[in-house]
């Protein structure tokens, strides 16, 4: 398969129906929620969408990273949740609805921070020279790819709730196949350079991923949430939207060194959610609270 291929056709499909797939979860009383718990909704969606790029900055300085790696490191930095954190906050015995509510106003306010985040990241970081996101053009096509396929699962469960049911889980096996082809279709494109940019990128984005669990949980026990509330915000913190970081590398910045920390990224980021489901199920038994 060749990368235009790839990047035109398979990626955006791949993201759409993994989008398709999270808004078969999602119901109208998701978005609602965000009233009923409003100190918790805006302790998360300040980690996510304010934090998240704030401590990625932090780390492309600390570990020295420049151009196409420092941008793209932003890009996952400017990536929302996604259905991987929605799975990850439910094995963990955290609050679920609180994870979904999260991912989807977080999902629905990155439309307009990606752009502005990544546009940003390309000018301060020296890449000049890339492709700058035309921000209302790139709003409109990642309302596309990422909101209106979402919609379209929300509408799904709607009319037909058995068979959005019945999807849930196989939607969920394909969307990880999606996100693993994705991943190691970006890896082939730079096999040559591929353990360097791990070398390079594996402690930084292995950094991104436990601080912002981290911080996540710290705030969130600091404002006195309950610990299910605290274990979601830390993982809607700490588990990005890596196809969203890789489509946004790859087909929008058409930039194959960029897709690299989305796609580390996400490796890491399965490996860690282990330890946090067996911690956190270590911590939190069958209870509540």
């Amino acid at each position: 398969m060749e990368e235009s291929i790839l990047t035109a056709v398979f990626l955006p499909l791949a993201l759409a129906f993994i989008m398709v797939g999270m808004g078969l979860s999602l119901t109208p009383g998701d978005f609602r929620r965000v009233v009923a718990y409003p100190k918790a909704v805006t302790i998360g969606i300040i980690c996510q969408l304010i934090l998240l790029p704030l401590v990625g900055f932090l780390l492309v300085s600390l570990f020295q990273l420049q151009g196409a790696l420092a941008v793209g490191l932003m890009i996952i930095a400017a990536c929302p949740g996604g259905a991987t954190s929605n799975l990850i906050a439910h094995l963990s015995r955290g609050d679920t609805a609180l994870s979904i509510s999260l991912t989807a106003v977080s999902s629905t306010m990155a439309v307009v921070t990606i752009p502005l985040i990544v546009n940003f990241s390309i000018g301060y970081f020296g890449e000049e020279g890339s492709v700058m996101l035309p921000v209302v053009k790139t709003i409109a096509q990642i309302f596309v790819i990422t909101l209106i396929p979402v919609a379209t699962g929300m509408v799904i469960r709607k009319k037909r709730p058995g068979l959005a049911d019945a999807a849930d889980k196989p939607v969920r096996w394909m969307s990880a196949v999606f996100l693993a082809l994705i991943i190691v279709a970006a890896m082939i494109k730079e096999r040559e350079n591929l353990v360097a940019f791990f070398r390079l990128m594996g402690p930084a984005t292995l950094a991104l991923n436990l601080g912002m669990l981290l911080v996540g949980y710290l705030l969130a026990t600091v404002f006195m949430l309950s610990k299910k509330q605290r274990i979601t915000i830390s993982v809607e913190s700490g588990i990005q939207n890596g196809t969203l970081g890789i489509f946004v590398a790859a087909t929008l910045l058409k930039n194959s060194v960029m897709t690299i920390p989305s796609a580390i990224y996400s490796l890491i980021m399965f490996m860690t959610a282990v330890l946090v489901i067996g911690l956190s199920s270590k911590l939190n038994p069958k209870s509540g609270g």
